[in-house]
């Protein structure tokens, strides 16, 4: 099928699919049209065989959205910390998901050593990644070490969100929670990663990374 069927059966499909909302819940595109009220944040992989809402089984307006590629959380990166920032402090989202998955391509290309481009700077942190946990990664077989690394870049991607001066501030006084989850592509299914740290470690992030007001 061409670029083109496909764009064409999309416009129909989504016809069809509107149609079909609108009849079983009259009251869904109304209330979307007067805005939006997500609980969750979800910051993912652009890869098309991990569509968010589908894959939480949830409804248009119940998930926000950011995915880029392998779902890398850069400090500055505008793009990420913007949609952030706006789910945090004006949504007011109940959770945050991290969330990788298996066979991902930005994992794959960061284990391999080939030129990709303004892509292998995008990469940089999961080479660093690679580079911290080489002898951990050296040791496992090649699909195994995609998988953990896939784990640690998302574990990495919840440690950066809670060095945010704003999720800090959600955790502190609403109990904003940051996931972090592996998707199957093969089977569908979501893992929840184990995140557990020492309050003693969580106290020292929070002091070094919470930012206050200036007083006048």
């Amino acid at each position: 099928m061409s670029g083109q069927d496909t764009f064409k059966l999309a416009l129909q499909q989504n016809k069809s699919w509107a149609h079909q909302t609108a009849n079983e819940k009259p009251e869904l595109f109304p209330t979307l049209a007067s805005g939006q009220h997500p609980e969750i944040l979800w910051i993912g992989c652009a890869d098309s065989r991990v569509p968010e809402t589908t894959v939480l089984g949830m409804q248009p307006g119940d998930v926000f959205v950011h995915r880029n590629i392998a779902n890398i959380l850069h400090y500055s990166d505008l793009n990420s910390q913007s949609v952030i920032e706006y789910a945090v402090v004006h949504l007011k989202v109940k959770h945050i998901i991290v969330c990788g998955h298996t066979s991902c391509g930005g994992v794959n290309a960061a284990l391999a050593n080939g030129k990709l481009g303004i892509l292998d700077a995008w990469l940089l942190p999961l080479r660093s990644l690679r580079h911290k946990h080489s002898k951990q990664l050296s040791s496992l077989p090649q699909k195994e070490a995609a998988l953990k690394l896939v784990e640690l870049n998302v574990l990495q991607g919840v440690q950066t969100l809670k060095e945010n001066g704003s999720v800090i501030d959600a955790i502190r006084e609403r109990g904003l929670a940051v996931h972090g989850l592996v998707y199957d592509v093969g089977s569908g299914e979501l893992k929840e990663l184990d995140d557990e740290e020492d309050d003693r470690v969580a106290e020292a992030r929070t002091a070094a990374f919470q930012t206050n007001a200036a007083s006048h």
